[in-house]
Parts: structure tokens; C-alpha cells; sequence
């Protein structure tokens, strides 16, 4: 009997075995397989979610939207759009008919299907096309914005004026004002404008006329509008100060959907976003920040009275920085999301007397809804170690249910390490946050290289999230530790810590990053201390560049859209205010800090390795600023590689252009550190 025990304990751990063996690290071609599931809508019987999932082809090169229908009980996932093209923002018209957007002929419309079955038809024809779908409570109405030149007052005139654009033989652009460019395309003369169609016919209405963005083309999106409960009025951010470039004073209008004259509801100088009705329609929930030109400063819940026109602050009991919200049914609550110490968590809040409680904090939360019942909130939930899925949380007893696994398959065999907390003292004494990452196969008594990630923004955070293009999982893959610090500048952990790195790029945060790196390498023996590499985006690749004057203690650098000469930052790229609250000025005005801060003006000191890598189409960070590091490192003979993407703005999306990007990171750094 015992022989026969021993025989059955080897053969479960034969078994054991095998499957252990059988994991392995993630690779490109893994990630980019994954599904993506985005903006959850719950139909107005609590029935069912639609879903936006998007798949990506690198043999392709591209990504295709489709969109499924998922139980909110539970069951299996119906397809609802098998059509070529991109099929995304679903929005119920009515228990079983969906709006959505398409481009299944060629451009971006909407379209609207009855999801018990039968084809879709066309609901719009604008010949600028369309984007930020949203819907009136009753079916009624849709909204939507689009690019349109602002002196036209019918699609016609639209039409005639971009096809003279074509058949131009010259292309060159005259612009006479600021911006001229955004993110990763010219504004040619065109205006954002919200448009109002009834879903019952006819042709859609500009809602929004005049010389403006409305919603603004940047600090703005489709939540930036969006229908009373009854469908009657339209409320929508704009910014009217003369100078954009140097402004964050969005302000909040309301306009009836019959036709008439916008009403300005508020008058903050500074910021104010994501109007969002009350059920009942007696007040407006919105997103108000207290400092003009600063983009990120704490942005507040606010109650605005439609009756009244007075307004106040339910969110001020808290220092957390709120962004997207949904009402309860009963309107006695505000349901919201906030970056949290390394988590995007969830908070109910009180209308009543302000009151904030935490629902969930680990990982990310995006896409809240709630059924219209009040009793359930669905929302989208990743953690590092697991890409996004639909979960319903059900509020009486805060139960989590997942609904989704679209990507279970995939994780099978995958070794994918869950992250671990780090906390350590930075600069001033101050507790600083870290997420940290063993490689797969990790194995004690092992020593590993550490990639030291660090992030944009500069207010942002690495937060406990699958991310795309910045995967601390395919970093580790090949038997790295990867250490993400959130230093000063990082959003999650109080407004004040936030507010340090303004005016200070180079300061304190660098001085958290180094003690950082201090303390992991000498609380965690695994890590090789001497075999470091360092990377990071936008201002992440500032501290790069800043750390190439400042230490010799990385092997190499991996520098992506960073600025690398606060002078030239300033006069090309389209965010004014960004730099002008940064660095406390123009540079011509207040020199100081960009000359203090410059990473140019170290350049003698360079010594590491650098890869530098930029994108054409990036107007935020402009491509010059990667040209100008590349010639510093290639005129003094350090060993550096540009990688430049043609096709590429600010972010690296193509597919194929994704799969060159992490195989050229990971070869430079595997280069240096093995």
C-alpha cells in the first residue's frame, strides 16, 4: 500500500511538474493577442451590457472594433456586430435597439441595430464624420462631435470646403493663431462642435456654433456632454478665452436641443468638465479644479442647481482627485473613480452631506455603470497580472462577480507575477510608493538586472494595471525585475505631493527616484545592483535625459518623447498653459527654471548608453526635442540608437510598429545589463 502511495505522490508530482514547466514568460505576439474590452452600457431593463471589445492584427496592422452583448446575470457572450470595419460605443436607444458608431462603409457614423436580430441601418451622413456618440434618456436624441470649419453653416458648405483642400496643389497651411496643431494632427481651421440628431430622422444640427471648441480639443472628450433626463437640453463645456494655447478655463454651458441661445452655468476661472445630469434633472454633478492654467490640479465633485443656479462642493471632505462619475438612480449618490495609491479605486458619495466611501481599491476601475435598479454597479477591472474584464459589483454586500473571460484562454501557461508594494523614504523624509515586479520563473538565490520604469505625465502614476504599452510584464519577461516608483508629481497620494514637482523637475523627484533605487537595491538582495537600465515617456524620458547629466550608476537609458530642451519644448508644442505652469512663465519672460531644469544644458556630462526614440506626429513633445538628444550622444561618441517612428504620434499604436518597439527596447537593454 505504501509503495503504491509513493508511486501516486510521484506521478501528482510528474504532474505538478509538467504544468509548472509549462508556463512561460510573455511575449509581444501574447499581448497584442489579448482582447480589449471597453465602455460598458447597461440596457435600460438591467438586462444585458453592451461591450466594445477590439482585437489587434500585426499581420494587419491594425485594430478591429466589434461589439458583444453580456448578461448582466451571468452567461455566455452574444456577438452583436460581425460587419468589417471598426463597431464601438454602444448606446441603448431602448430595451432592444442599440446606437453606435461604424466604420463600416468607409467613415465614422452612426448606425442603429435592433439586437434581437436583423441588419443595422444608417442614422447619420455628415460628411466630417463623427465621434463621442451619446444618447438622450428617452431614445430620442443623439449627440455627437465633429470636426467642421466654423464660418459653414451646413454640411454642404463643410463638403465643399474640405474637397477644395483635396484638389489644392499646394499644400501648404496658413494659420494666424494658437494652437495650430493637437496631439498628433493639425486643426486646419476646423472647430470641435457638438450635433444634435433626432433618431427618428432628419439632419443633424450643430448645437454648438460659433468660433469655438465646444467640447474643447483638449482637457475635453465625449463626457464633456451630454442630454437633461428629458431630453430637452444639452449641456456641454467650451473654453471662450482669446488665447486657448494658455488656458484651462473650460467652462460649462447648457443649450435646449429645439434650438435658442447657450446659457453659461459657470464662471470658475480655472477648469470645470463632465457635466452629468441628476435623474431627476434639478442639478448638474460636475468636475471643477480651483487654480486657472494648472492641468492638474484636484478636481472636485460640484452640485449645480438647475433651478437655482447655485452650487457647491459635495467631494471637499477628501484629497482625492475624482474623474469618471455615475449617479444612482435615487440620485442620493455619486458613484466615482480616483487614482489611489497605486489603484484607480471606486467611492460612493453622499449627496447629502458629502460622505465618501471606498468600494473597491486594488487595480483599476474604469467604465462605471449602474443598473437601473441602483442595487449593482458594472465596471471594467484590470489588475498587472490580468488584463481587463466586465465585473458587477452587487452594493448591498459588495460582492464582486466577473462576467467576462475573454482573455482566460490566452492566460493559460502564461507566467504572469502579480506586483508587490514597496515603500520607502524619499526625499524630505516623505513616504514614497513603489510597485514591484519579480520575473517570471523567479528563483531565490538568483541575482536579476532591474529596469527602472518611470512614468509621464508628470502627474500621473503607475498604478497595479495591465497597460499596452508600457507592460511591466513583458519587461520582466526576460528575466528582469522591473521597479516602478511613484515620486513626487504622482497622482493618488494627496494634492500637496502632486503639487511638488511644478517648478521643481529635477528636484525632489529626482531625489525620491534615487533613494528609490537605494532602497531596492539593498532591501532586496535578488536585484543586481550594478546591472540597472532606466526607461520612460514624456516626462518619464525627461528624467531620463535628466539623469544622463546626473549619475553614471545605469548601464543604459531608454529615452521615449522626452524633452530634452525646455526652450524648444515651449516654442513647439500646442500646451501653452503646460509649460507656462511648469516652469512659472514663458522662457523669455522667466528663464530660470528652463535653463535650470535642462537636460541640454548637462549634455557635456553624458556618459550611458541611449536609445532615443520619437514619433513624427508627436506635436505634444515635438520630434525635434528627440533629434536634438540623438546629436548630443552621437557628437560626443556615446554609444546611442534612434528608433523614429514616421507614422507615430505621442504613443506607439500600430501593431506592427508595437512589435518593433519592445523588440528594440528590450534588445538595447538586454545588450547592456547581460
Amino acid at each position: 500500500m505504501r509503495r503504491w502511495l509513493g508511486v501516486a505522490f510521484i506521478l501528482v508530482s510528474v504532474a505538478f511538474g509538467i504544468q509548472a514547466q509549462a508556463l512561460r514568460p510573455l511575449t509581444v505576439e501574447d499581448l497584442l493577442a489579448f482582447r480589449r474590452a471597453s465602455d460598458p452600457q447597461v440596457s435600460p431593463d438591467g438586462r444585458w451590457v453592451a461591450l466594445t471589445v477590439t482585437d489587434h492584427s500585426i499581420a494587419e496592422n491594425k485594430a478591429v472594433s466589434t461589439i458583444v452583448l453580456v448578461p448582466s446575470a451571468g452567461g455566455a457572450v452574444v456577438p452583436l456586430t460581425v460587419s468589417k470595419g471598426s463597431n464601438h460605443s454602444p448606446r441603448w436607444l431602448t430595451t432592444s435597439t442599440l446606437a453606435f458608431m461604424s466604420t463600416r462603409d468607409g467613415e465614422s457614423q452612426v448606425w442603429i441595430i435592433d439586437v434581437t436580430g436583423g441588419e443595422a441601418r444608417k442614422l447619420t451622413t455628415i460628411s466630417s464624420e463623427v465621434s463621442g456618440l451619446q444618447v438622450s434618456k428617452d431614445g430620442a436624441w443623439i449627440a455627437f462631435d465633429s470636426e467642421v470649419y466654423p464660418d459653414c453653416i451646413d454640411d454642404d458648405c463643410n463638403q465643399r470646403r474640405a474637397a477644395e483642400v483635396v484638389k489644392r496643389a499646394s499644400k501648404a497651411k496658413v494659420f494666424d493663431r494658437l494652437p495650430y496643431r493637437v496631439w498628433n494632427s493639425w486643426k486646419d481651421g476646423k472647430r470641435s462642435h457638438v450635433f444634435v440628431q433626432s433618431v427618428a430622422g432628419g439632419p443633424a444640427k450643430d448645437a454648438t456654433p460659433g468660433d469655438f471648441d465646444a467640447p474643447p480639443i483638449d482637457l475635453g472628450g465625449a463626457w464633456d456632454y451630454g442630454f437633461s433626463p428629458d431630453g430637452r437640453t444639452l449641456a456641454y463645456s467650451k473654453n471662450t478665452d482669446p488665447a486657448v494655447a494658455t488656458s484651462t478655463n473650460n467652462d460649462l454651458f447648457v443649450v435646449p436641443v429645439a434650438g435658442g441661445d447657450a446659457r453659461r452655468i459657470t464662471e470658475n476661472p480655472a477648469n470645470d468638465a463632465q457635466p452629468l445630469y441628476a435623474p431627476d434633472g434639478r442639478s448638474i454633478a460636475y468636475l471643477a479644479m480651483k487654480r486657472p492654467g494648472f492641468e492638474a490640479d484636484r478636481r472636485v465633485i460640484m452640485l449645480y442647481d438647475v433651478a437655482t443656479g447655485s452650487r457647491r462642493a459635495i467631494s471637499e471632505a477628501t484629497d482625492l482627485s475624482f474623474g469618471e462619475m455615475a449617479w444612482s438612480p435615487d440620485g442620493r449618490y455619486l458613484y466615482a473613480s480616483a487614482d489611489d495609491r497605486g489603484a484607480r479605486s471606486v467611492f460612493r458619495i453622499a449627496v447629502k452631506d458629502g460622505q465618501v466611501e471606498p468600494l473597491l481599491q486594488e487595480g483599476v476601475v474604469t467604465g462605471l455603470r449602474i443598473a437601473p435598479d441602483g442595487r449593482s454597479l458594472y465596471f471594467l477591472h484590470d489588475r498587472m497580472h490580468r488584463p481587463a474584464e466586465l465585473y458587477r459589483m452587487d452594493l448591498p454586500n459588495k460582492k464582486l462577480t466577473k462576467l467576462t473571460g475573454f482573455n482566460d484562454e490566452r492566460l493559460k501557461g502564461l507566467d504572469l507575477p502579480a506586483k508587490e508594494d514597496v515603500w520607502f523614504q524619499g526625499a524630505g523624509a516623505a513616504n514614497v510608493h513603489a510597485l514591484l515586479l519579480k520575473p517570471p520563473g523567479f528563483a531565490a538565490g538568483k541575482t536579476y538586472p532591474l529596469i527602472y520604469l518611470i512614468h509621464g505625465g508628470p502627474q500621473g502614476q503607475w498604478a497595479d494595471q495591465f497597460h499596452y504599452r508600457w507592460s511591466a510584464q513583458l519587461f520582466a519577461s526576460r528575466g528582469f525585475v522591473v521597479a516602478m516608483v511613484n515620486p513626487r508629481g504622482s497622482t493618488g497620494y494627496g494634492q500637496a505631493f502632486t503639487d511638488q514637482i511644478s517648478g521643481d523637475w529635477g528636484g525632489a523627484v529626482y531625489e525620491d527616484l534615487i533613494k528609490g533605487l537605494d532602497h531596492l537595491v539593498k532591501a532586496y538582495p535578488y536585484i543586481d545592483g550594478k546591472r540597472i537600465a532606466a526607461a520612460g515617456a514624456s516626462y518619464g524620458g525627461y528624467m531620463v535625459n535628466w539623469m544622463l547629466g546626473q549619475t553614471d550608476r545605469f548601464r543604459c537609458f531608454v529615452s521615449h518623447d522626452g524633452v530634452f530642451n525646455p526652450w524648444s519644448m515651449y516654442g513647439t508644442t500646442e500646451e501653452l498653459w503646460f509649460t507656462e505652469w511648469e516652469f512659472k512663465g514663458t522662457p523669455y519672460q522667466h528663464p530660470e527654471l528652463y535653463d535650470r531644469w535642462s537636460p541640454l544644458r548637462n549634455a557635456a556630462k553624458f556618459k550611458t548608453p541611449t536609445l532615443v526614440i520619437h514619433g513624427q506626429l508627436d506635436y505634444r513633445v515635438d520630434v525635434s526635442e528627440g533629434f536634438q538628444l540623438f546629436t548630443a550622444l552621437q557628437r560626443q561618441g556615446i554609444p546611442s540608437k534612434m528608433l523614429y517612428f514616421p507614422d507615430e504620434g505621442h504613443w506607439v499604436t500600430k501593431p506592427a510598429n508595437a512589435v518593433l518597439w519592445y523588440a528594440t527596447v528590450l534588445d538595447w537593454i538586454d545588450a547592456h545589463t547581460k
